[in-house]
């Protein structure tokens, strides 16, 4: 007998499969009462990886018993073909979208395979690669003679979420994040450096909760004082309590995803996306 609240998933694209991730994962989140086993499946770009595709999904239905889901961004219109007489729930995006916008726009898709992450204007690669190398640079207060390149500096507590949120802004949007650390020592009498204070116009905090931020710590430090729930409570009030003197705005990273957090950096801060 299968289990329907378990639901084999599938990611299929011509590409890297991260637009259909990206796509799929929203609309699934929206349904707390089932569990997905998801699976990407990229580079299906031939009707002989689609057909191979097939055999796959057909194995998936036959060890659950139910039939698998399917979210594909596949350009190709014979590929995307074989990969919908599959027999599964198929949900195409170029298909659903491309219709109604040529009809809008009166004019044919090109349907050109990788387009939506084409390297055509080579300017735009080297600035996320720069936003990339300069966050890796300055990540963490390793140093803090560059803050004049920043375009935004994060600033909170060890293990807030800061360095993930940096890399991801310049790897999406290429902006250029530094980050800082406020640790056990900087507590007594907490400020910003001065170069910091040089910079507060580009400072943004983050915060968390502290029993996440304790857990988060334990992991990496069991049973140390800086992973004690103490410790969290007290370095998480006295930042918090700094952003309120100082009037940094923040965010709580408790409950926020990366995608959210730095989208809501960019909406507070007013920084325009770099690429794309």
């Amino acid at each position: 007998m299968s289990d329907k609240n378990v639901r084999k998933v599938f990611f299929v694209s011509d590409r890297t499969g991260i637009t259909a991730e990206m796509f799929g994962q929203s609309l699934l989140s929206q349904f707390e009462g089932v569990e997905f086993d998801e699976t990407t499946l990229p580079f299906i770009d031939s009707e002989e990886k689609a057909q191979e595709v097939c055999r796959i999904l057909a194995k998936a239905e036959s060890d659950s018993g139910v039939k698998p889901i399917v979210f594909d961004t596949i350009v190709t219109p014979e590929i995307r073909k074989v990969v919908q007489s599959s027999g599964a729930m198929v949900l195409d995006f170029f298909h659903t979208f491309i219709g109604p916008l040529e009809t809008e726009l009166e004019q044919s898709s090109s349907f050109r395979v990788g387009k939506t992450h084409s390297l055509a204007n080579e300017d735009e690669y080297d600035s996320r690669i720069e936003a990339v190398n300069f966050a890796l640079n300055n990540d963490d207060g390793i140093t803090m003679k560059h803050y004049d390149k920043a375009d935004v500096i994060l600033v909170g507590v060890s293990r807030c979420g800061k360095t993930p949120t940096s890399l991801y802004m310049a790897m999406q949007f290429g902006i250029k994040t530094a980050n800082y650390p406020f640790t056990e020592d900087d507590m007594d009498n907490l400020t910003l450096p001065d170069e910091l204070k040089k910079h507060k116009n580009k400072v943004f905090g983050l915060t968390i909760n502290p029993n996440r931020l304790h857990d988060i710590r334990t992991e990496r430090k069991a049973n140390s004082r800086y992973a004690s729930l103490k410790q969290c409570q007290f370095e998480v009030r006295e930042v918090e309590a700094m952003y309120r003197r100082l009037k940094i705005e923040n965010l709580n990273t408790t409950s926020r995803s990366i995608e959210e957090l730095a989208t809501k950096i960019l909406a507070s801060t007013g920084i325009k996306r770099k690429v794309f």
